[in-house]
C-alpha cells in the first residue's frame, strides 16, 4: 500500500491504519481486561462481501458502542470466533469501515477529531442540535447522504438509527431512505452493558467487572421496492430490540431471567 493512498474522502489509509492500531491497543482491555466482551454471532461478519453493508445497532455510549465494533469485526475476519483475544488482530485491519456521527459531536475536542479521521461520516442531525432536541427540523444536507452513499460503494457503514444513546426512541426515517435507496445488506447489531461500563462519552470507565454483550444477528430481508419506509423502520426497530413493544409487561419468568442477567453483567474481576 502506497504511503500516500487515500480513501474517497480523501484519508490517506496510512494514517488511518496506524490510528486504528494505536486506539485499538489503548482500548483492547476495556473489552477484555477491565471488562470483558461477550460475542455472538462473529461467524457472519466473515461471510459479508467488501462493500455495501450496513450495520444498524441500538446505541448505550457515543464512542465505545463503535470502538468495541472495530474490534469484533477485525477479529472476525481475522478468524477469531465470537472473541477479541489478542490485539494482533489489528496489525492488518479492515480500512474500509465507516460510521454515521454527529457532526458537533466529532468536533467536540481534539481527540474526536482525531477519531474521525478513522472513519466517521459526519453528518448534521436535523432534529437535535447541542444535545437539545429542536421543533424546528433542519432540511437534510444532501452532502451527507452522498458521503454515506460513497462509504458503501467503497465498503462497510455502521449507524444508529435511534441517532441518541437514549433507550427506545424512535428508528429515523433517513435509515430507511438509505436501505430502500442504496439496497445495502442490513446487518443488526444488539449491544448491552456499555452504559453500564462506561461513561456518555464512552471515553472513560465508569465500572470494571461489567459482562458486556455484543449480539450480531443475521441480514434482514427487505423487499426493496415494495417495502413502505414505514415498514422498514419497523423491521430495524425489532431487529435491534428497541420497537416500543419491548416495553411490555414483561411475565415473572422473563422477569427473573433478566434479573439474573444484570447479577452476572456485574461479576466482580
Amino acid at each position: 500500500m502506497g504511503l500516500l493512498k487515500r480513501n474517497p474522502f480523501g484519508h490517506i489509509l496510512f494514517i488511518k491504519k496506524w490510528l486504528i492500531r494505536v486506539f485499538g491497543a489503548l482500548t483492547h482491555r476495556r473489552y477484555r481486561g477491565f471488562n470483558e466482551l461477550q460475542i455472538e454471532g462473529s461467524e457472519i461478519i466473515k461471510n459479508l462481501p467488501e462493500t455495501n453493508v450496513l450495520f444498524v445497532s441500538n446505541h448505550q455510549t457515543y464512542f465505545a458502542d463503535v470502538v468495541a465494533m472495530f474490534h469484533v469485526f477485525n477479529a472476525s475476519l481475522s478468524g477469531r470466533t465470537d472473541s477479541i483475544k489478542n490485539v494482533g488482530y489489528l496489525w492488518e485491519p479492515k480500512l474500509n469501515i465507516y460510521y454515521v456521527a454527529a457532526k458537533e459531536t466529532m468536533q467536540a475536542g481534539l481527540l474526536p477529531r482525531i477519531m474521525a479521521y478513522a472513519g466517521a461520516i459526519t453528518v448534521e442531525r436535523t432534529w437535535r442540535s447541542k444535545g437539545v432536541d429542536v421543533t424546528e427540523k433542519k432540511e437534510v444536507n444532501p452532502n451527507d447522504t452522498e458521503n454515506i452513499k460513497l462509504a458503501l460503494q467503497d465498503g462497510w457503514v455502521i449507524t444508529f438509527p435511534q441517532g441518541t444513546t437514549k433507550s427506545f426512541k424512535p428508528v429515523r426515517k433517513g435509515t430507511a431512505h438509505i436501505i430502500k435507496q442504496h439496497k445495502p445488506i442490513v446487518v443488526p447489531i444488539v449491544i448491552d452493558g456499555f452504559r453500564r461500563s462506561f461513561d456518555k462519552k464512552g471515553l472513560r470507565v465508569k465500572k470494571k467487572g461489567i459482562l458486556q454483550s455484543f449480539i450480531i444477528k443475521e441480514p434482514l430481508q427487505f423487499d426493496y421496492e415494495n417495502d413502505t419506509i414505514d415498514e422498514i423502520v419497523e423491521k430495524v426497530e425489532y431487529a435491534i430490540e428497541q420497537h416500543p413493544s419491548f416495553l411490555n409487561v414483561l411475565s415473572v419468568e422473563e422477569l427473573e431471567e433478566q434479573e439474573r442477567l444484570n447479577r452476572l453483567r456485574e461479576w466482580e474481576v
